[in-house]
């Protein structure tokens, strides 16, 4: 045999060697040094059966305007065509309250769902109630009656730090309960869009779509947020995901229980950013706060003294550096609560307090307007939506089989025109309708986009 060959063999056989150990060694020993692996089974152990997997199916209206015809449907043979869909979705929760079956999960989850089916841990599968929803906060209650649940204990997320260790529980994409594990990225996120109040824990623990309504959880197996959103170019996960601080989800959870809704504080202001020809106007030194725009009469802004003009530059001591920071403030805090702000004005700054007090809506029976509106109540808008610059009227309640619902108008419905004509506010909408037009087209403006609405 030439030797180049021979030493090629040898040089084979070595590396082969190497690279196969031996069938002792082929799984991590249960211990090194005498010291056992760190795993987080045994904590996952007991989180698990708190989780719980939610689907849901909603009733879509199918719109059509050939199919209100009936000589349309009677000439092209559709009298039996489908009027209405159903979509499916998937999702997660977690179980709060085991005494109660209080399971807490997001609203982009169950909002609206005409079915919800809860599933457990152990296979069991049981009918959803749903309890109460926040689209502002993006939290939702759903209750379950059966038997040997098991909740999960909460945590002070206040106390969370960027870089403790966190588990996201869940189950993306139907596939089953799902465990990933990361550290908290960041505290507090807002700005991310959308309409709601944000003040989201940031991960880098894999959330994927259908881990919606999901534990996020800590080493000790406590519960520190509720997986919420992520931010994804792709649709998948890229390390930056969001959750729900438990404070947060569970002072909204109490309300949602005692009351179905959530009733917030209001300190009847709205301000807007403060631009540099604004700051130059004022005299202020950066862009930094929200300068006052409106104060109510007698709200809590009016009792503390606010004046329009003044700019707000933090509550409670924490930076407000625009108004959306203020928005977010105010609406993260319950009614009751006592604020301190610290306000500039003509160059001097100061403290004052103000308490939170329940926001007055003004409102009217729609059978007061016009006759063909009976059914419907109609609000001003919150100023929490004035503040993002909408305009419009709300609509609060709409009774089953009255003219309106039969036209497709909506709760929380905002119906911003009239027959093409502009509606900022309830004293317009009295106006336009006191001339009881022969038409009535409704311009309605909602998640889903804007559309007409003819009551006839």
């Amino acid at each position: 045999m030439p030797a180049r060959f021979a030493c090629r063999l040898a040089a084979a056989a070595f590396v082969l060697a190497v690279a196969t150990p031996s069938a002792s060694y082929a799984t991590l020993p249960p211990t090194v040094d005498g010291q056992p692996l760190p795993s987080l089974a045994p904590m996952l152990e007991k989180v698990t059966p708190a989780v719980v997997n939610i689907s849901t199916k909603t009733r879509v209206q199918v719109r059509n305007p050939f199919f209100d015809d009936p000589v349309f449907r009677q000439f092209f043979g559709m009298q039996g065509a489908p009027r209405s869909r159903v979509e499916q979705s998937l999702g997660s929760g977690v179980i709060a309250d085991a005494a109660k079956g209080y399971i807490l999960t997001n609203n982009h989850v169950v909002g609206g769902a005409d079915d919800i089916t809860v599933t457990l841990q152990d296979g069991r599968d049981f009918k959803g109630k749903l309890v109460g929803t926040d689209p502002d906060t993006d939290v939702a209650v759903v209750q379950i009656q059966a038997s040997n649940l098991q909740a999960l204990p909460t945590a002070d997320s206040s106390k969370l730090r960027v870089g403790d260790f966190v588990v996201a529980v869940g189950d993306p994409f139907g596939l089953g309960q799902t465990v990933t594990s990361g550290i908290v990225s960041a505290l507090s996120r807002s700005g991310l869009g959308g309409t709601g109040f944000q003040n989201f824990i940031q991960t880098d623990a894999s959330i994927n779509p259908g881990n919606s309504g999901g534990a996020l959880v800590n080493l000790r197996g406590e519960l520190v947020g509720i997986n919420t959103m992520i931010i994804s170019p792709s649709g998948g996960n890229v390390g930056i995901g969001f959750a729900i601080p438990t404070n947060l989800a569970g002072e909204v959870m109490q309300q949602l229980v005692a009351h179905g809704k959530v009733n917030r504080g209001n300190l009847g202001l709205e301000t807007q950013d403060i631009t540099p020809r604004i700051a130059k106007v004022l005299g202020l030194k950066d862009n930094n706060g929200a300068v006052v725009t409106r104060v109510t009469t007698g709200s809590a802004a009016d009792s503390a003294d606010i004046q329009t003009g003044d700019v707000i530059t933090a509550v409670d001591g924490k930076p407000v550096r625009n108004a959306q920071d203020l928005r977010n403030a105010e609406g993260l805090l319950p009614i009751g609560s006592t604020v301190k702000l610290t306000v500039q004005r003509s160059g001097a700054t100061r403290e004052v307090t103000a308490k939170l007090v329940p926001e007055k809506l003004a409102t009217v029976d729609g059978a007061k307007l016009d006759a063909r509106l009976a059914g419907v109540t109609f609000s001003e808008l919150t100023q929490n939506l004035r503040s993002q610059g909408l305009g419009g009227v709300s609509v609060g309640a709409v009774q089953s089989g009255s003219r309106a619902a039969r036209a497709g108008l909506q709760a929380n419905d905002i119906v911003i025109g009239i027959n093409n004509l502009r509606i900022p506010d309830l004293r317009t909408l009295q106006q336009l309708t006191g001339v009881n037009p022969r038409q009535l087209v409704l311009v309605v403006s909602n998640d889903e986009g804007v559309r007409y609405v003819e009551i006839r």
